[in-house]
């Protein structure tokens, strides 16, 4: 948020008697007084590069994903953007992520909430497994439906499985079903409670806020953000280490940013050429 911004709104509706072209001038400030959300996602990470469905298991990022980690900070850095609050999931891809933004901002003093809440849809039995040799077993739809069907989840793990929550350190304070699986609705059944009980607050607060976090919790934040239909939602990829900035009016609603692509309203930051053949690369992880 500006405080000029704040400043000069404050003055243009006190002084009654004020020239109409300084009131024009306080009446555009005050549009530019808005709330800034930034959505990371990660950058690669070593499964990403592998192929594999990662959901909960905690691989690291890959070279490239470095790589991609410190170029979203420049982008931010250069955007004039300052956040002053960051949040972050409990898996290390996104934590380093959100490290390498901030780093390159000069913010690594930045207070910051790590939150399971943000994490990646649990792809339950899928997890670990390579995507296109899981094409090739269960076929192209099945795989699809499982990937991208907004309330179909994959199998199910149970409790004597490694990727089973119960079975990580970090969860033992939470209390998960003997059988957990995740799709993109449930999902979004963890992500929109805590953006609206934490994070909202913060905005309101007039506080510019940095989410690094997954494809999938942060698909589930923009199709609550932009009222994103199921069937739409569907076949929207978000690529690693873009950011994503979103302008929100008073009422936290988004304002339509120049240069969008739909059916976002925020805008990446970034080559929109390069940023488009990210997400084909998304979209064609399975073929």
């Amino acid at each position: 948020m500006f405080a000029f911004a704040r400043n000069t709104i404050t003055l243009g509706r006190s002084a009654s008697r004020v020239a109409p072209n300084v009131r024009s001038l306080a009446a555009f400030q005050q549009t530019a007084d808005k709330h800034t959300l930034v959505l990371v996602r990660h950058g690669e990470s070593t499964w990403n590069l592998e192929n594999k469905f990662t959901g909960w298991y905690d691989c690291p990022l890959s070279p490239k994903g470095e790589e991609e980690v410190v170029e979203a900070g420049r982008q931010i850095k250069a955007a004039g953007i300052v956040p002053s609050v960051a949040f972050t999931s409990m898996q290390k891809r996104a934590i380093k992520t959100l490290q390498g933004c901030l780093e390159e901002t000069d913010l690594m003093w930045l207070p910051t909430t790590k939150a399971w809440e943000l994490n990646e849809r649990h792809y339950g039995a899928l997890q670990g497994l390579d995507k296109q040799e899981t094409v090739d077993k269960h076929g192209k739809d099945q795989v699809l439906i499982w990937r991208r069907s907004y309330d179909i989840p994959p199998p199910t793990v149970d409790k004597s499985s490694p990727h089973h929550p119960s079975n990580d350190p970090r969860y033992a304070d939470q209390d998960f079903p003997e059988e957990w699986t995740e799709s993109l609705k449930t999902t979004l059944e963890r992500v929109t409670p805590y953006y609206e009980k934490n994070i909202v607050p913060e905005l309101k607060a007039g506080k510019d806020v940095i989410i690094a976090a997954h494809g999938n919790s942060l698909r589930a934040l923009v199709k609550h953000l932009d009222d994103i239909g199921e069937d739409v939602i569907a076949e929207l990829n978000i690529p690693t280490g873009t950011p994503l900035i979103y302008e929100l009016d008073d009422d936290l609603k988004p304002i339509p940013q120049e240069g969008a692509i739909a059916p976002l309203s925020g805008r990446y930051l970034g080559d929109q050429d390069a940023i488009r053949a990210r997400i084909e690369g998304v979209k064609n992880q399975t073929k």
